[in-house]
C-alpha cells in the first residue's frame, strides 16, 4: 500500500514539475536580465571601466544589478513552496485515505475471524453438548430405573424396554419426559417429588451427576452463545427441565422446618 501511495504521490509531484512555467519563467528572465546587463557594460560603461571601478563603487553597481533577480526568485520561490505544500497536503491526504480504507478492512477482518472463531467454538459445543445429552440419557434412565422398575415400582418390563430401546435409537430424553409426566402428575396431587430423586443413596448419586453434568453444560452455552439463543434451547430441552425440576426439589430439602 505505501509503495502505490508513494507512486502515485511522486507522479503527482512529477506531473505539477512538469507543469510548472514560474521555474521557466526564472530561467528566461534570469538569462534576458543578464544579457541585458552585459550589453549595458559592453555598449555603455564599457569592460575596463568597470574593472577600474573602486570596490565600494563596484559593489553597489553589482548589488543593483542582482538585485532585482533575487527579488525575482524570492517571489519564484515563494511561489514554489506554496505549490509543494499544495502537494504534499495532497499527498497527506491520499495517504490517510488509503489508511482509512486500510483501517476498515482490518477491522472487517477481525470481524470475520472473530465471527468464525465463534462458529467454530459453537459447532465444538454442539458436538459436545449431543455426547452429554447421550450420557445423561444413561444417567437419567438408571434414576428412572431406581424408583419406577423396583419390585414395587409401578413400570412393567414392556416399558422398560421400549425406553431403553428408545434411547438406544436416538432419543436421549425418553426417560426424562417420563420423569416430567411423574412429577407434574405429583404436583397436580399435592405430592412432592423429592423421593424420586432422593430417596435413596443411588438416586442421591445419579441426581447430583445430573446437576454437575448439566450445569457444566449450561456454563459452555453461556461461554460460545452471546444471544443466549443455544443456552435457552439448551435449557428448555427435556434433560433442560429435568434439570430445573431437581433444583427445586433439592432447594425444597434445604428449606428449614418452621
Amino acid at each position: 500500500m505505501s509503495a502505490s501511495v508513494s507512486d502515485g504521490t511522486a507522479g503527482i509531484g512529477d506531473e505539477l514539475d512538469r507543469r510548472d512555467w514560474r521555474i521557466w519563467f526564472g530561467l528566461g528572465s534570469t538569462f534576458f536580465w543578464l544579457w541585458l546587463g552585459y550589453l549595458y557594460i559592453d555598449g555603455g560603461v564599457g569592460w575596463g571601466n568597470l574593472a577600474s571601478q573602486p570596490a565600494d563603487a563596484l559593489g553597489s553597481f553589482l548589488e543593483g544589478a542582482f538585485a532585482p533577480l533575487a527579488f525575482l526568485w524570492l517571489v519564484i520561490g515563494f511561489f514554489l513552496q506554496q505549490n509543494e505544500l499544495r502537494h504534499n497536503n495532497r499527498a497527506i491526504r491520499v495517504q490517510s485515505e488509503q489508511m482509512r480504507r486500510a483501517a476498515e478492512h482490518a477491522e472487517v477482518q477481525a470481524r470475520a475471524i472473530s465471527a468464525n472463531e465463534l462458529h467454530q467454538r459453537q459447532e465444538t459445543f454442539l458436538l459436545v453438548a449431543d455426547r452429554v445429552h447421550r450420557q445423561l440419557g444413561a444417567v437419567v434412565g438408571l434414576l428412572w430405573m431406581s424408583s419406577q422398575a423396583t419390585d414395587d415400582g409401578p413400570a412393567t418390563e414392556e416399558e422398560v424396554a421400549e425406553l431403553w430401546s428408545r434411547l438406544g435409537t436416538g432419543d436421549p430424553e425418553a426417560f426424562a419426559r417420563q420423569f416430567m409426566g411423574l412429577h407434574f402428575r405429583r404436583r397436580g396431587a399435592g405430592e412432592s417429588s423429592h423421593d424420586l430423586f432422593f430417596g435413596t443413596e443411588i438416586r442421591t448419586r445419579h441426581s447430583e451427576t445430573i446437576e454437575n453434568t448439566f450445569g457444566r453444560l449450561l456454563e459452555m452455552a453461556r461461554g460460545c452463545d452471546p444471544d443466549g439463543i443455544i443456552h435457552d434451547a439448551i435449557a428448555g430441552s427435556a434433560h433442560g427441565r429435568l434439570y430445573t425440576i431437581i433444583r427445586e426439589c433439592r432447594a425444597e430439602s434445604e428449606v428449614p422446618a418452621i
